[in-house]
This record gives structure tokens, sequence and C-alpha cells, in this order.
């Protein structure tokens, strides 16, 4: 019977080195990293990862801040305009009443 090997999909480049587990590992960050996130603005998929925990809505095109691989639904509204971020106080403001 044959055995099933895992695809490794882009840890693959390292070959035999590194061992498997670590593979195993950076391969579920890469994948978790590469996928579209929700932006907390407009509320849709369409976030993408930009550097180490900075995001950007390419629905919106709204910038903010998450978690460094992944977002997750709690997540930082940094860069906005005026108009954004007045909004977004009003709805907090709103949410603690």
């Amino acid at each position: 019977m044959a055995v099933v090997k895992k695809k490794f999909g882009s840890v693959k480049r390292f070959g035999v080195r590194y061992g498997k587990r670590l593979k195993d590992k950076l391969a579920d960050i890469e994948e978790k990293s590469k996928k579209l996130g929700k932006c907390p603005y407009c509320k849709k998929v369409g976030a993408k990862r930009i550097a180490v925990g900075i995001w950007q809505c390419r629905k919106c095109g709204s910038k903010f801040t998450g978690n460094a691989y992944y977002l997750e639904e709690k997540v930082e509204i940094v860069a906005a305009t005026e108009e954004e971020k007045a909004a977004v106080f009003k709805s907090k403001k709103v949410e603690e009443v």
C-alpha cells in the first residue's frame, strides 16, 4: 500500500533541511498569511497583508493593524481619514450605551 505524503507547498524549497515539524509550522503560517482577511471598516473579505501586522483592504482602501500573520475579528484601526475615525468613535460610543 502506498504512503500518501502531505504536500508542503512553498516550504518544499528547503528540501531535506530543518525537519518535518518546523516545515509543517511554517507551511501553516504561510498559508494563513496568504489568505485574505475581513476588513473592520466595510466588513468584506478583502484585507491583504502588506507587512508584519499591517493590513490593507482591497475593497475600501483602508489600512489598519492586526496580528502579524493572520487577521482576527478584533483589529485596531490606525491609519484612516478623519471621517472614518469619527465614524468609529461614534460607533464605539453607541456600543457602550
